[in-house]
């Protein structure tokens, strides 16, 4: 289903909100407002002036590729520095964590120049050493001590920092009481059908939450964080309780004293984000993928049907449903649902045992579950967001060199007559990366308000500049009409420090203002002492930091 002129016209209310938007000041200019899905500049007139992009219908220049070690914006941008690691969030002195990836804004109700900005803290890995003193690279003939263990945790997980509006620019309250550090340390409990189960060794809570890639914010405005690569870090800190890690966490910033919450109905795997909706009949749906080659994509479907004057009891949503994993072959949600479904009833390992007694079982191994009911396997499926007009579910697979797939692809789902609780679906490409359409390795999406989609890149660390992905230059963060006729063509919006990748852009204020992170600058570095990035370079012979920025207009 395509996205005609007309629906288009009827979605901005002929021009209101288009003008609305103008008067607004965007982030993207008047010209794209009135015309942003349309008739904009292909690849080929990317060296052209900013006069003459605005005039084919593109807000920017599109810059070309390159490896500079700085954020690289078109003409008329910049960017603003909100928070690095290691900057203080609050007046108990708690710091900024490593590696930003997943950023979800949130303004206080009634007050445009001041809100809360969630950052998710996903690993440490070949940087640790700037942050606690320990040589990755060592790390087959050393061993952390007790103190650089409790360091690594505290730093991953997330913040919550308070932003205010300053003479236009967004600036962080390091003395503010909302000010919070989510770590690996922090109390935690569990919800839904696994809490207190022998599946989960009766564990009603644990401590910490850490590998938090993307994520996403409910309806209710609290905060969804996903844990991903939890593998590296319980191996990291000897931890022995894998079970107790890879769910989704939910988190409410404006309550500093909340204890965040493991919602195990969604199921533990490496979740990359989580994208929620309604139903037509009112029932939350949440959309979610499992980012590693060969696994699968997901969505939960509510018992309970949402209830806007219940605020954030609707939290209880998620932890009474049926999750579903995708087969893409027949166009099927398949129900991981212990009772209904006989494959997870009859499931067994080679030597005969029962795989599965509850759905509690189901749901902690949840991949092995997916793979028992023929769901299908898939080229790293990360972020997933919904389409703000048509409602189509849009996903990016990264890539996957053990079936060939080098540069990944953008994946458009629609469900059967739109319903997001239906259990059958189409699919079609929407974009493929490669030397053609400029980009690799397709990660983070994120929708503006008139359904231009932005993209941002994830080429491995290794890869940057080598071999196939030399062309691609660092990683960065692209453009792409989701209607007219470039509907589908990447322009490459910014570009990526050196060693880093551009991760949890989400747009604020309206879309004048998009948040930012950078992460892992100078990952590619082999001497600590001399790194391969200093982003942003606060001071003469600094280390590289992650953290966020926002962009506007100059």
């Amino acid at each position: 289903m395509k996205v005609t002129r007309s629906e288009f016209l009827r979605y901005v209310g002929k021009g209101a909100l288009a003008l609305a938007a103008v008067k607004s000041g965007s982030l993207l200019s008047k010209s794209e407002i009135l015309t942003s899905s349309f008739p904009i500049p292909t690849p080929r007139s990317r060296s052209r002036s900013l006069s003459t992009a605005l005039e084919n219908g593109l807000p920017f220049t599109p810059i070309r590729p390159n490896t500079e070690d700085d954020l690289i914006l078109p003409e008329g941008f910049q960017y603003d520095i909100i928070a690095l690691f290691g900057d203080r969030v609050n007046r108990k002195g708690d710091t900024f964590g490593f590696n930003a990836d997943f950023n979800c804004f949130l303004p206080f109700p009634g007050k445009k120049d001041s809100g809360l900005l969630w950052t998710n803290h996903e690993y440490l890995r070949d940087l640790e050493y700037y942050v606690n003193g320990f040589d990755y690279k060592k790390s087959s003939s050393q061993k952390r001590t007790d103190s650089q263990i409790e360091t690594y945790l505290y730093n991953l997980g997330g913040s919550v920092t308070h932003l205010r509006k300053v003479n236009g620019i967004w600036k962080l309250d390091p003395d503010s009481k909302f000010g919070r550090r989510i770590h690996g340390r922090t109390p935690i409990r569990f919800a839904g059908p696994a809490s207190g189960s022998e599946a989960l060794d009766g564990k009603t809570e644990t401590y910490g939450t850490f590998g938090n890639c993307s994520g996403g914010i409910t309806l209710w405005d609290t905060v969804l964080s996903c844990e991903e690569n939890v593998s590296w870090m319980i191996e990291d800190c000897y931890l022995t309780n894998p079970k107790e890690y890879g769910w989704v966490v939910e988190v409410d910033p404006f309550s500093p004293d909340s204890t965040p919450i493991k919602h195990t109905a969604l199921g533990r795997f490496e979740h990359e984000n989580t994208a929620l909706t309604l139903s037509k009949s009112g029932r939350l749906v949440v959309y979610m993928g499992d980012d590693s080659k060969d696994q699968y994509v997901y969505k939960y479907v509510s018992n309970g049907t949402y209830d806007p004057d219940s605020g954030k009891l609707n939290s209880s949503l998620l932890d009474s449903g049926t999750l579903f994993a995708a087969n893409f072959e027949f166009g099927k949600w398949i129900a991981l649902d212990y009772e209904k479904n006989q494959d997870l009833r009859n499931a067994k390992a080679k030597n005969g045992n029962v795989l599965f007694k509850n759905q509690a079982d189901v749901l902690v191994h949840c991949r092995l579950a997916a793979e028992c009911v023929g769901a299908t396997p898939m080229d790293r499926p990360e972020d997933l967001e919904i389409h703000p007009i048509d409602k189509s579910i849009y996903v990016s697979f990264t890539n996957n060199d053990k079936h060939g797939n080098l540069f990944g692809q953008i994946v458009r789902i629609v469900e059967k007559d739109h319903d997001h609780e239906g259990i059958e679906f189409e699919f079609e490409v929407f974009a493929a990366g490669g030397g053609k359409s400029g980009f690799a390795s397709p990660d983070n999406l994120a929708f503006d308000r008139l359904a231009n989609l932005w993209m941002v890149t994830d080429i491995t660390t290794k890869l940057i500049g080598n071999h196939q992905y030399a062309k691609f230059g660092n990683n960065g963060l692209f453009y792409l009409p989701t209607a007219g006729r470039h509907q589908g063509k990447a322009f490459q919006f910014a570009s990526a420090p050196v060693g880093s990748e551009l991760t949890g852009p989400w747009f604020a204020e309206k879309d004048k203002v998009l948040f930012l992170s950078v992460q892992h600058p100078g990952e590619t570095t082999k001497d600590y002492s001399n790194p391969s990035s200093r982003w942003p370079r606060r001071k003469k012979g600094d280390i590289p930091r992650p953290g966020v920025v926002a962009i506007r207009r100059s």
